[in-house]
């Protein structure tokens, strides 16, 4: 029971993620008077994707080979770690913050240097900026996760989550602030708005679409896979850590279809969010992201410092 459970937990975060990225779409498109593609649409560009014909450019490694593979893998192991529909099912290897988070750091590491192999200009400044706005983010990520690892005695993410969901709301306000911040941070890693536009491929503007120029085929069908795997482990971390009502406490099949269900109802009103910010204001400049991020930084600080 346990194995399938585990199974089911792994196999999750790669077979919805494709919906939530095209829910987002969707419901942008609706805010800005567009029809827009149906929320399904992700799947079918990956297929199309998975069956087209590669072009490698002569100038590339193996790292550029594996690359797509290893952000792959990496966005699995964190599906696998964060607590999806039950406290009750605990990674003691992987379900550590820390790993969680410096897993989050080796596939953003993995993608800059994907994206510099071949030589190519965009790739080059895409991932400069992305390890610009990656070294800025962490410390606001880490000290988000941190407010909640000192209000709940423990840095594993199963038992943050079923100690914040039993705290009185009169105590929810380091958790308040520490919620902003990882929103901050969020937006930051999944290369949304203010920070990226992730349908752009403006030579000024892109960072993430700027390292995965150079690929094609079955491994830009796994680079934009990987990004959706992302997208949705942040949306269940921010839905499951900060809001955890209606996560199961067991592994018996009623509390745990209505976990599944909660949780994706609480990731469609991530995705409405954040389509609402995306539609309401401009992409900054880059110089203007450090203070966003350094406001993530204070914000969560201000959270650690408020515990008792």
């Amino acid at each position: 029971m346990t194995a399938a459970l585990w199974a089911l937990q792994i196999l999750s975060i790669p077979a919805l993620s494709p919906f939530f990225i095209g829910l987002t779409r969707r419901i942008k498109a609706r805010l800005q008077g567009r029809a827009g593609a149906t929320s399904f649409q992700p799947y079918r560009d990956l297929w199309k994707l998975l069956h087209k014909d590669e072009v490698v450019s002569e100038d590339a490694s193996w790292l550029f080979l594996a690359a797509p593979y290893l952000i792959f893998a990496t966005t699995l192991v964190i599906g696998a770690s964060v607590p999806l529909v039950s406290t009750a099912l605990v990674n003691s290897y992987s379900g550590d913050f820390l790993v969680v988070v410096y897993l989050v750091a080796l596939g953003t590491f993995l993608l800059a240097l994907a994206g510099i192999d071949t030589g190519g200009a965009f790739g080059g400044f895409g991932s400069s900026r992305e390890m610009l706005v990656a070294a800025l983010t962490e410390g606001g990520l880490i000290l988000s996760l941190v407010t909640l690892a000192l209000v709940s005695g423990s840095t594993n993410l199963a038992a943050m989550s079923q100690t914040v969901g039993s705290l009185p709301f009169s105590a929810y306000l380091p958790v308040g602030l520490a919620f902003i911040s990882f929103s901050i941070a969020m937006l930051a890693e999944t290369c949304r708005y203010p920070f990226d536009n992730p349908s752009t491929h403006l030579e000024l503007t892109m960072i993430h679409e700027a390292m995965i120029i150079e690929y094609s085929g079955k491994r830009l069908a796994l680079m934009e896979w990987g990004a959706a795997n992302k997208y949705l482990i942040f949306i269940t971390l921010g839905a499951n850590l900060f809001f955890p009502r209606g996560i199961a406490g067991s592994l018996e099949a009623a509390p745990l279809a209505l976990a599944l269900v909660m949780l994706l109802v609480k990731a469609g009103v991530f995705c409405a969010a954040i389509a609402v910010i995306e539609s309401s204001i401009a992409k900054l400049r880059i110089f203007r992201l450090p203070d966003l991020l350094f406001t993530s930084f204070v914000i969560s600080a201000i959270a650690v410092g408020l515990v008792r």
